[in-house]
């Protein structure tokens, strides 16, 4: 990413990570019965995932365009912690598993007078969980991943991409100075 990018990059990044804690709070609120930090305005948290989510998908594109699809999420998140790599796939997989739990126990009527009874905004925050913490993960990715990749190099000092274990001009293993390889 150009520097003159980072520090909106790191906006958007922030906001996704109030998105994220917002999301845990309704959700937890929610699986208490009870209403959550933002109340009846909850329906914002819909609204900001695409405040976030375009910035995340066009900062991923730049992080992907050199890589094959099937490393489209190894290379995307290149620039972020271990922790934060399965913190992302953790609310994903969470998402889909209280998805079927909503589905299978939904109301099948109006709620209880408030625009979103907590069983909706339960069934909803697992996915704003999921959407706020890949988001998070991206844009922290790409504030980071050019500055680890402008250090691989190939034993004959060539940079190479962004996942080559061998240099695509000499052939030569790739050195990797990056400390956190997954």
């Amino acid at each position: 990413m150009a520097e003159s990018f980072k520090p909106l990059i790191w906006f958007f990044a922030a906001l996704a990570a109030v998105g994220l804690a917002l999301s845990i709070l309704s959700h937890f609120a929610a699986l208490l019965g009870l209403e959550g930090p933002l109340g009846a305005y909850s329906w914002v948290l819909h609204i900001g995932i695409f405040v976030v989510w375009l910035p995340a998908v066009l900062v991923s594109q730049k992080l992907t365009a050199e890589v094959a699809r099937k490393d489209f999420w190894k290379a995307a998140l290149r620039g972020s912690p271990p922790w934060m790599k399965y913190m992302v796939y953790g609310f994903f997989g969470y998402a889909l598993l209280n998805f079927g739990i909503f589905i299978t126990h939904a109301p099948s009527k109006g709620g209880s007078g408030s625009p979103m009874p907590p069983d909706v905004v339960r069934g909803f925050s697992g996915h704003w969980m999921a959407f706020y913490a890949a988001a998070m993960a991206l844009l922290y990715s790409a504030a980071h991943a050019k500055d680890q990749d402008a250090s691989r190099k190939c034993l004959n000092g060539h940079t190479v991409g962004p996942l080559a274990q061998f240099c695509e001009r000499c052939g030569q293993i790739v050195v990797d100075s990056r400390e956190n390889r997954t």
